[in-house]
C-alpha cells in the first residue's frame, strides 16, 4: 500500500512540474521558429549599424544573386525559401534585419545549426549577397490553391 501512494506522490508531482513548465514555454512551432532567426538578434549593435555600401546598387544584385547560387542555394534553395537544411532568407525576420546584422551573420556563421562562417568570403562579396538577399523582400504567402498543387 504505501508503494502505490508514494507512486501516486510521484505521479502527481510530475505532472504538477510537465504543468509548470509547459506554462512558460512557448508552443513548439513558435519555439522552433525563434530559435532559428533568434541568431539576427544576437548581432551585436555596432554591426548592427554598419551600412551597406552596395544598398540600391543593381550590379551589386546581379552579383549577389550568382554568389547566393554558388554558395548558399544548396541550403536556403534556389529562391531563398528554404530547404531541409536551412530557413527560409524571405522571412520577415531576415527581411525586416538591418544589412549589418545579416553581414554579421555571413561574417560568423552559425555553426552550430550548420550555417558555415563565410568570413574567407572578401568584404565586398558579402555585401553583394546582403544586397540581393534584401532585393528579395518578403515570400508571399501561400494560396490554398497553390499549397493543393505541391505533391
Amino acid at each position: 500500500m504505501k508503494a502505490c501512494v508514494a507512486a501516486f506522490c510521484v505521479c502527481v508531482m510530475l505532472s504538477a512540474c510537465a504543468a509548470v513548465a509547459s506554462q512558460d514555454a512557448p508552443p513548439i512551432g513558435k519555439r522552433d521558429k525563434e530559435s532559428v532567426y533568434s541568431e539576427i538578434e544576437n548581432a551585436p549593435e555596432k554591426a548592427r549599424a554598419k551600412r551597406n555600401p552596395f544598398e540600391q546598387n543593381d550590379n551589386a544584385v546581379s552579383a549577389g544573386k550568382i554568389l547566393f547560387e554558388q554558395h548558399c542555394a544548396d541550403c536556403h534553395g534556389e529562391t531563398a525559401l528554404g530547404g531541409k537544411k536551412a530557413p527560409s532568407l524571405r522571412a520577415v525576420e531576415v527581411q525586416g534585419a538591418r544589412p549589418g546584422a545579416i553581414f554579421w551573420i555571413l561574417t560568423n556563421g552559425v555553426v552550430r545549426r550548420g550555417m558555415p562562417v563565410w568570413s574567407k568570403l572578401p568584404e565586398p562579396q558579402r555585401w553583394q549577397l546582403v544586397t540581393y538577399l534584401k532585393s528579395l523582400g518578403v515570400a508571399a504567402p501561400a494560396t490554398a490553391d497553390e499549397a493543393s498543387k505541391k505533391p
